[in-house]
């Protein structure tokens, strides 16, 4: 899983695309990309996400997105890329004992 930062901004995404493309063709199964922890972002958070699906497509595996924001969601729709990022249900937490 591919843990996205709290901020995610123009300044931020440039250094996370190397990331993507270094981790997600090696990432076995599915991509699910964790956007739980997003807080705040800018068309830079899509762009990053499109490029996950990218890369996860020319790997042949699937790619979904976890714990989205409406407001991530709606900023979707407006560029008209919503149906791209399909989410994922949340998956459980494993509780320590």
């Amino acid at each position: 899983m591919l843990k996205l930062p709290a901020v995610l901004t123009h300044a931020v995404a440039c250094g996370l695309f190397d990331t993507v493309a270094r981790e997600v063709p090696s990432m076995p199964g599915e991509v699910v990309v964790d956007a739980s922890a997003l807080r705040q972002f800018d068309s830079s958070a899509l762009a990053l996400l499109l490029e996950c699906r990218r890369q996860a497509l020319a790997a042949g595996k699937g790619f979904s997105v976890q714990g989205a924001s409406g407001r991530l969601l709606q900023l979707a729709d407006v560029y008209g890329v919503a149906a791209l990022i399909p989410a994922s249900p949340p998956q459980p937490e494993t509780v320590a004992a």
